[in-house]
């Protein structure tokens, strides 16, 4: 796997009340590998979307660099070359669709790259398949559900066939019906070569992840992979953040003296554990 994305020393300010200086980012230092799939998450207020807007040059850092597959993202004129390899998905599917049929929507991408009509008309076809939503081209957005409204809102991103997909909290109002029809698509797609940063407040969904970053007060407090990070629950606990609830119980269980594994963080794993 090459490096996709290489974070350094990043630092973000931006001008508060009474013109105070706001640090958003301090000393980011992160390297993301074509096909991973990478989680963030933190509290409100952490970091974590302000470093997501910088993966595609939405933001720019005001120290350090944000290298995407060796370009600058401050470089202005490689700007639209970034945001075709990064494509962006953003908390409220709402405001990502456009047009007034689904098919319309997916097509609007590859349109603003100039991209020939019979290759647009193939991708559409394409990225809907990827999202199993090509039953729904022909619908208006307003007549799906939220889940399906985001599937069509990250078929418009594969479109442009991006390297990778950054996803800024893109279950956070959608209901658990509506979550797993995202994660899902979004786990497919990670397995088909598609490199997935995925922010969220959903531990449960954290849990998918090759690996996970933790921010606190716009710093990265922990990395690792799941089972390494939600063992810790107390320290967890103490940041603010949630931990998956097979981790809480496990964690609760050894504490009365039960011997379970330190990397039980799922409901199958610790039901095979306590009924071996």
């Amino acid at each position: 796997m090459g490096e996709l994305i290489k974070i350094e020393n990043l630092r973000h300010t931006y001008p508060g009340y009474d013109n105070q200086e706001v640090v958003a980012l301090t000393d980011i230092n992160l390297t993301i590998n074509q096909g991973e799939f990478v989680a963030i998450i933190g509290t409100n207020g952490s970091g974590k979307s302000t470093l997501a807007k910088h993966l595609n040059a939405l933001i720019l850092p005001t120290g350090g660099k944000c290298l995407i597959t060796g370009i600058d993202t401050a470089d202005a004129e490689k700007v639209w070359e970034i945001r075709q390899q990064i494509g962006m998905v953003f908390q409220n599917p709402d405001n990502q669709i456009v047009a007034a049929i689904v098919e319309e929507d997916v097509a609007f991408g590859p349109e603003n790259l100039g991209v020939a009509p019979q290759e647009i008309a193939r991708r559409v076809t394409e990225a809907l398949a990827l999202v199993n939503m090509e039953e729904y081209r022909h619908h208006g957005p307003h007549l799906l559900s939220g889940g399906q409204k985001q599937r069509v809102a990250i078929a418009g991103v594969l479109a442009m066939r991006p390297k990778c997909l950054v996803l800024d909290e893109p279950t956070a109002m959608l209901d658990p019906r509506g979550r797993k029809e995202v994660l899902d698509t979004v786990c497919r797609l990670n397995k088909e070569g598609i490199t997935v940063v995925y922010i969220t407040h959903f531990m449960e969904e954290a849990v998918t992840a090759h690996r996970v970053v933790v921010m606190e007060q716009g710093k990265i407090a922990m990395e690792g992979t799941p089972a390494e990070i939600f063992c810790q629950v107390e320290r967890l606990k103490a940041m603010g953040l949630d931990v998956p609830v097979a981790a809480e119980i496990a964690a609760y269980l050894r504490k009365q003296g039960i011997q379970l594994s330190q990397d039980i963080i799922s409901d199958e794993q610790l039901v095979v554990a306590l009924c071996p």
